[in-house]
């Protein structure tokens, strides 16, 4: 019997029930061992074969052996948020090093309690607005601690928010649940820090977000996206945190290297 790819896609979301956090947890830990060691062949055990989708970075399908896990490099902090509902889990992780500093964000996806993609956004120097030491100044000082179960978003709620914050560049009258006070972290640069703060202002206009793929963890009120920004789509990850219905906080970073893309994005949003 031939396996039509809706049956395939089906099996997939059939291995994907009864995720748990704990199990994530364990198999996170273990991509960051990985990464910091450069010795991807400690992961490989824990890839599911039977449903395997592929290895990509900065939206490029890559062989292994071209991954950056396979460079040892020394993480400074992570940080984790857990989808058990589409068994799916994204890690944060800076490298606040002089010799190899990196901005490093990475989708695991999970069938059969393994590992059947991986999705990996690598900025480092000479991506738009990089600088790894602002990035690790302030990504770490957010607020990302559990919300308490009675005031939790739902996860539609959560992943409207997100659409409707990436809606916004290319449908400027989307509504968008902006929360007061809210800041946005573009690759060093830290938005308004104040009681009064915005994540609504200096948005650009008629740049499409499209391939989204998405991570939502009810749990931290977080979710992460990664994207093609723009008409050249260039690689790109979102993440946010959303507290009573309203984004409260925006971490953005994304693999552009056109310096005239660059020079229109900094235009377009400082």
């Amino acid at each position: 019997m031939l396996l039509t790819t809706s049956m395939f896609l089906l099996l997939i979301e059939l291995a994907r029930a009864h995720c748990t956090r704990p199990g994530l947890t364990e198999t996170v830990n273990t991509y960051l061992t990985a990464q910091t060691s450069g010795q991807l062949f400690t992961l490989t055990p824990h890839f599911d074969n039977s449903t395997w989708l592929g290895y990509f970075e900065n939206s490029v399908k890559l062989d292994l052996s071209s991954a950056i896990i396979n460079t040892p490099l020394p993480i400074t902090f992570n940080r984790t948020i857990y989808d058990t509902t589409a068994c799916a889990t994204f890690t944060e992780v800076i490298v606040n090093s002089n010799s190899t500093p990196y901005v490093i964000g990475t989708q695991l996806r999970f069938a059969n309690h393994k590992i059947n993609k991986v999705d990996i956004i690598v900025t480092k120097p000479g991506d738009w607005l990089f600088n790894v030491t602002g990035y690790a100044q302030y990504s770490p000082s957010e607020n990302w601690d559990t919300i308490p179960a009675p005031v939790r978003d739902s996860r539609t709620a959560l992943r409207a928010a997100a659409d409707a914050y990436l809606d916004v560049f290319n449908a400027p009258n989307t509504t968008v649940p902006w929360g007061i006070p809210c800041v946005r972290l573009e690759g060093g640069l830290y938005g308004d820090q104040g009681p009064n703060g915005t994540c609504g202002s200096f948005i650009p206009t008629g740049v499409p977000i499209t391939r989204r793929r998405y991570v939502v963890d009810e749990e931290l009120g977080a979710v992460d996206v990664l994207v093609d920004f723009g008409k050249s789509a260039w690689p790109d990850s979102h993440e946010f945190r959303v507290e009573g219905g309203k984004l409260s906080c925006e971490l953005w970073g994304g693999e552009w290297h056109d310096e005239g893309v660059r020079r229109s994005m900094e235009q377009g949003h400082r």
